[in-house]
């Protein structure tokens, strides 16, 4: 089976996401400056959630490009990842309505790793499926994919202490792959000159 259904259906939910959580926006009731900073925190939010979501549609855009064929186990790993990110504008607006409350914090940051573990989980389905081999080769070890669950623990803990400082974490770890990852490009440029 081809990939560019999955794809297509992926943007699609993921367009959905982030229509979702730029509705929960509140906007100010006083044409001010006042009243549009007591909606920065919500504006905040939105963009920590929005990057996050970006992120994942680069990666998942990225890995669909050296997968040659998917089966029913991918689609089904793809659902997965969809449904943890579907639930970013409920935990986004929970974090944001409580002013950053220490369990919806947390909850994000839950939220956060269930995510992550679930591209995780797709990335192990889509290697043992045809064409894996080529997702292998261009990933490499993974180091960011690897680590990333284990910072998303430690801002979750960090929530019990101090939810700021868990929020900072879950930012860590949006700039860490905010960083442009070409292991994938790399990896179909070499492909073509081999190629030619």
């Amino acid at each position: 089976m081809r990939t560019s259904r999955l794809e297509a259906f992926s943007d699609g939910v993921l367009a959905i996401i982030i229509t979702i959580m730029v509705l929960e926006l509140n906007v100010p009731e006083e044409p001010s400056l006042h009243a549009l900073g007591e909606s920065a925190t919500g504006f905040l939010t939105y963009a920590l959630s929005f990057v996050y979501v970006g992120i994942y549609w680069n990666n998942h855009h990225h890995m669909f490009q050296v997968v040659e064929a998917i089966t029913g186990s991918v689609l089904w790993a793809n659902l997965h990842l969809l449904f943890w990110l579907s639930l970013f504008p409920f935990s986004t607006a929970w974090m944001d309505d409580t002013g950053f409350a220490r369990t919806p914090t947390l909850i994000y940051g839950v939220n956060l790793l269930l995510a992550a573990l679930a591209y995780y989980a797709l990335v192990l389905t889509i290697y043992r499926g045809p064409g894996g081999g080529r997702l292998r080769q261009a990933l490499g070890a993974d180091l960011k994919g690897r680590l990333s669950p284990l910072m998303y623990i430690a801002g979750i803990l960090l929530c019990l202490l101090n939810p700021w400082v868990g929020l900072a974490a879950y930012t860590v770890v949006a700039v860490v792959w905010l960083v442009p990852d070409r292991r994938v490009e790399r990896f179909l440029a070499e492909d073509e000159a081999d190629a030619r």
